[in-house]
């Protein structure tokens, strides 16, 4: 058989007035049961004091004996108060001779004293005669083995008692009645807190995600749980930032790439096409369109291993680790450069820094951990853009050397300066090779997004010489995977310094 239970309310505010009316119903009734019984005991303790300090009079007994009592109706004044008393002779049969008023119903009294019940000294409650009331006796001993009981009507304790019942459920309705109407208010108030939360919450759902919770007052529980839900949707907010931002790059890193991959497409395509025509051709013509055909099919070599070059950099990089002389690095990759480029003069020589800005007389040993493989890519990358992005018969230099991280050495964020990598802790130990040219340098716009996949200050002159726009981009990642970071110091006709910061060896 199915039970069914009343389903306690939904609504917090419903609760909580439903619990603190019954809480309060709960005090209310109890105080009331207590004051009950506290007076009921007193008025009975009152009773019983009047039965245990009254004493029949010995010529009452006799009286009672030869029925000489008085007629109650003739004299009411013989007994002080209510008081009843009625005889039993020695044989403990019950005389019909009695004191007390007859205006009430009197006890309900046994015929002999060995059916009353009743024990010397103790008073006990018995019924009326007739009706609803009650009366409290006390049996008295007497001479001559005779004995009385000695009665008084409770009316004034049933109607003080039931008085008090009447007024108590009058209180108690009230108090039910005002504890619903100002609970709902004090409810109200108190939660005005989460209802206002709650109508910020909505606004948030809705889609206005730079709303905040007003309530965090920490001395509150609901203004601690303010200041954590706020913290908790700053952090959703910048998680969907950061998607947001990652789902564009992704966008348009898919969209470069699949520009970048078109061109040579297109021309392996048109030059394919020509080759299968049926018109004969020289064997000049021939030559040029399989040469056309080869460098385009090597432009798309070339970006496709920079795909997966960054990919892999990206997932699960791995570098060799052990010493690289930064020194003997740049000097081979300086002396790659100046054989495969006249148009630019190259020099090598120490780094400049803030307490020396004419650099050391000699060059020093600057020592790092990593892959000198990657590292050396890193170099030949910086190098090669310096030869395609300035114009001829511009310097390069190369510096090389040992510092530790600052604004003015590297490492470092400055205004003025661009890295996609965090900074080194200030201070901290560092091997730094630069490569800086005199050259026109870049528009603060440009120096911005020069790390970005696919971004070129100058993309017709960067086509032209088979660039794809991922050199700095990878350039800077292989740096982030050896714990430094690639950066670059530019100002528009003062030329352009990347940097790249290491680790030095000797930083733990």
């Amino acid at each position: 058989m199915t039970r069914f239970l009343p389903r306690p309310p939904k609504s917090v505010r419903r609760r909580l007035i439903l619990g603190a009316t019954l809480l309060a119903t709960a005090a209310v009734l109890t105080s009331q049961a207590i004051g009950y019984a506290v007076l009921r005991s007193w008025l009975l303790d009152r009773v019983d004091e009047q039965l245990v300090e009254f004493h029949p009079p010995a010529p009452a007994y006799d009286d009672a004996l030869k029925d000489k009592l008085p007629d109650p109706g003739e004299r009411q004044d013989v007994l002080p108060s209510d008081f009843h008393i009625y005889f039993y002779d020695s044989s403990g049969r019950r005389l019909h001779n009695a004191l007390g008023s007859e205006a009430r119903p009197g006890p309900r009294l046994a015929d002999h004293s060995e059916n009353l019940g009743l024990r010397d000294g103790h008073p006990e409650t018995v019924p009326a005669v007739s009706g609803d009331g009650r009366w409290r006796v006390l049996l008295n001993p007497g001479p001559d083995d005779m004995s009385a009981v000695v009665a008084l009507p409770l009316d004034a304790v049933d109607g003080a008692t039931s008085k008090l019942l009447w007024l108590n459920a009058v209180l108690l309705a009230v108090t039910i009645l005002a504890l619903i109407a100002l609970g709902r208010w004090v409810v109200r108030l108190g939660l005005l807190p989460l209802t206002r939360m709650e109508r910020t919450a909505q606004d948030i759902t809705a889609g206005r995600l730079e709303l905040r919770l007003p309530d965090t007052d920490p001395r509150t529980e609901i203004g601690r749980l303010g200041r954590v839900l706020n913290s908790m949707l700053d952090r959703l907010q910048k998680a969907l930032l950061a998607r947001e931002t990652s789902e564009a790059r992704l966008r348009r890193f898919v969209a470069d790439a699949g520009h970048e991959l078109r061109t040579p497409l297109t021309a392996i395509q048109g030059y394919a096409q020509l080759g299968l025509r049926p018109e004969p051709r020289s064997g000049l013509e021939r030559n040029e369109a399989n040469r056309f055909i080869a460098q385009n099919a090597e432009r798309m070599r070339l970006l496709v291993d920079d795909l997966q070059l960054l990919a892999t950099l990206d997932k699960e990089p791995s570098y060799r680790r052990e010493p690289v002389d930064l020194l003997s690095l740049a000097a081979d990759a300086v002396s790659a450069a100046a054989a495969h480029s006249e148009s630019h003069p190259f020099a090598l020589g120490p780094l400049r820094t803030p307490a020396d800005p004419t650099g050391a007389e000699e060059l020093d040993v600057a020592e790092t951990v990593g892959d000198p493989h990657r590292l050396r890519q890193i170099l030949e990358n910086l190098l090669s853009n310096a030869g395609i992005h300035t114009p001829p018969g511009t310097r390069v230099h190369v510096r090389v050397g040992t510092t530790q991280a600052a604004p003015g050495t590297g490492g470092v964020d400055r205004p003025g300066r661009t890295s996609v990598s965090a900074s080194l802790p200030e201070g901290y130990p560092v091997a730094v090779i630069e490569v800086a040219d005199e050259g026109p340098g870049l528009e603060p716009v440009d120096a911005e997004h020069v790390f970005e996949r696919f971004y070129r200050a100058d993309p017709a002159r960067s086509r032209a010489h088979g660039g794809s726009g991922l050199g700095l981009a990878i350039a800077a990642a292989i740096a982030e995977g050896h714990g430094g970071r690639l950066e670059l110091d530019t100002t528009p006709g003062r030329g352009c310094t990347f940097r790249l910061v290491l680790p030095a060896a000797d930083s733990g």
